[in-house]
């Protein structure tokens, strides 16, 4: 299956089909943007009284419906998508449940859009945040964006930044400690530790140009207010979601669809995010780097950073995290327009990218030729290839010729 390129349909026009159908499926991509949307448009669903079923792909096929309708959440795919391209799928699925007469969750779509790689009010939220904003449910602050009050807690496992301490509670303990902060942080002591996570992004070793940006996505963040808020801010919220989708989708979609999670849903969510978080940024501590015309890659061990063993544990853990140390890889170390992450032990590669390039097509393509599996979008892909009885060699020379084919490319 390909990557396309139509334009995201009226939002009234897709509630139109959405109203009318006996049974819907939705089918959203692994990450945070897409798990947001299908949250949304599930629970809005359910609010109009029509069954559906809600389930998160790698590279998502609609299914067959039957009598129902097939969407596709953050891919183009089939004759009804939020493909999630040039804005995030969450702004497109706020405004389609509003025109289901559904007052959707703004939290939900904002935390959606950060996931995104957007910024809260800008491509097509501007609705959202307006009714966060004025229902109190969000407000403007100094600091960083974390989904935890314990700061150290949210600092080293937090994906949305790359310091010296990332992976590493104690480090994070000792860099707060230096700072002297308050048991109660007044707006002061926000901009101080926003500081201090900014300075330590830039000047970490390694530390690529396009790091000093990447990072003002986790600065100024929306803080949460009120009850139903499960996590303290929007960028934190954000940043559970996109780690959800791969690592405990089941949880994520459940997540996703609950106004007022449970304190047993809420435990879960961190626990996935803490150990999806530690283990991506632990994994890119003891990476191998080299650079390339065009990309960088990093070559990961993750069966070895989590002291599993065997090609099944190793391929579990590459599966979930891989995308998320390219990903870091790219904001913050990369001089390359493309990372990628390969984990030989899995016979597995992830890729992002700062533009669109069709990386997923390339994945697919490559993948292909050796016999494996390739899948993404525009920007980030991945394969796996070698696990299967079709393999020609071993499954670290095969994942070593799929990265040398998806460099050439690339």
């Amino acid at each position: 299956m390909t990557e396309a390129t139509s334009t995201t349909p009226a939002p009234n026009v897709l509630a139109d089909v959405l109203v009318d159908a006996p049974f819907v499926r939705l089918v959203a991509t692994d990450d945070g943007d897409a798990l947001a949307a299908a949250g949304l448009l599930a629970r809005a669903l359910r609010a109009v009284g029509t069954p559906f079923q809600v389930r998160v792909s790698v590279d998502p096929i609609p299914d067959d419906a039957g009598d129902g309708v097939a969407v596709t959440v953050g891919a183009d795919r089939g004759p009804h998508a939020i493909p999630g391209t040039g804005h995030p799928a969450s702004a497109d699925a706020f405004a389609v449940a509003r025109a289901l007469i559904v007052e959707p969750d703004p939290v939900v779509a904002l935390a959606g859009v950060v996931a995104a790689g957007s910024v809260p009010g800008t491509d097509g939220s501007g609705d959202a945040l307006d009714a966060a904003e004025s229902s109190g449910r969000v407000r403007r602050r100094p600091g960083v964006a974390i989904p935890t009050a314990d700061l150290a807690d949210g600092l080293a496992a937090s994906t949305l930044v790359r310091t010296p301490y990332s992976g590493d509670p104690e480090a994070a303990r000792v860099a707060l400690a230096e700072l002297g902060l308050p048991a109660d942080l007044d707006a002061d002591a926000h901009r101080r530790l926003a500081s201090l996570v900014a300075v330590d992004v830039a000047d970490a070793d390694g530390a690529s140009a396009r790091a000093a940006t990447a990072v003002e996505r986790a600065l100024r963040p929306y803080a949460t207010d009120g009850d139903a808020a499960p996590f303290e801010t929007v960028g934190g919220y954000a940043d559970v979601l996109d780690a959800l989708a791969r690592e405990a989708p089941g949880t994520g979609v459940a997540l996703a669809l609950d106004s007022d999670p449970s304190a047993d849903l809420w435990t879960a969510a961190l626990d996935a995010w803490r150990s999806h978080g530690l283990a991506a940024h632990r994994a890119l501590d003891s990476a191998t780097t080299g650079r390339y015309d065009g990309c960088v890659v990093v070559r990961v061990d993750l069966a070895g950073e989590e002291g599993g063993s065997g090609h099944g544990v190793a391929a579990r853990d590459a599966a979930a995290v891989l995308p998320t140390v390219a990903r870091l890889a790219h904001d913050f170390r990369s001089p390359e327009p493309v990372a990628v992450a390969v984990d030989e032990s899995a016979g597995r590669l992830a890729a992002a990218a700062s533009e669109p390039i069709g990386l997923g097509d390339a994945c697919r393509s490559v993948a292909a030729e050796f016999g494996g599996d390739g899948w993404g979008v525009a920007e980030r892909g991945g394969l796996a290839v070698g696990a299967s009885g079709d393999r020609h060699g071993s499954e670290t020379d095969d994942i070593t010729g799929a990265l040398a084919a998806l460099r050439e490319a690339l």
